[in-house]
């Protein structure tokens, strides 16, 4: 069975920005999650942002997350795919939150929200053949062949 993680448990109100715990993925046969933010509550004219951010060592978390889910105003759920397949060096991972408020109404955001990551198969890899291109090449007008 796979690794699931909470990343910010259930019902956790957000005031400020913010990180979880960190979470131990070494032991990961896939190295590829299915990160959901579920938004339980919120208050008008505000954002948030979710992002996954990974570590070698636990403890320094480098100038880039290794996802960012879409930015969310409301109530709802949002999932990205997050694969470290090829980030060998990543142990650890952990959330972090980012909220924004604007308006003339009271000035502190506030949200409750909850994220997890389950672990899901790997994805298909095709070897040389850049990210999100055809089978022939990104800007190719050459059709598939067919079978």
């Amino acid at each position: 069975m796979g690794m699931d993680l909470i990343l910010v448990p259930s019902g956790t109100k957000v005031e400020e920005n913010g990180s979880g715990e960190k979470f131990d993925i070494s032991g990961s046969a896939t190295r590829t999650f299915l990160v959901t933010m579920h938004v339980q509550d919120q208050i008008e004219q505000e954002s948030i942002d979710l992002s996954v951010w990974g570590s070698a060592d636990g403890e320094n978390w480098g100038a880039k997350p290794l996802l960012i889910l879409p930015q969310q105003f409301y109530r709802g759920q949002t999932q990205l795919v997050l694969d470290i397949s090829m980030r060998p060096e990543v142990k650890f991972i952990r959330a972090h939150w980012d909220l924004n408020r604007w308006g003339r109404v009271a000035p502190a955001p506030m949200f409750v929200i909850a994220a997890d990551a389950r672990e899901i198969p790997a994805m298909p890899k095709r070897h040389g053949v850049p990210a999100g291109a055809g089978p022939h090449g990104a800007h190719s007008s050459v059709p598939p062949q067919q079978p």
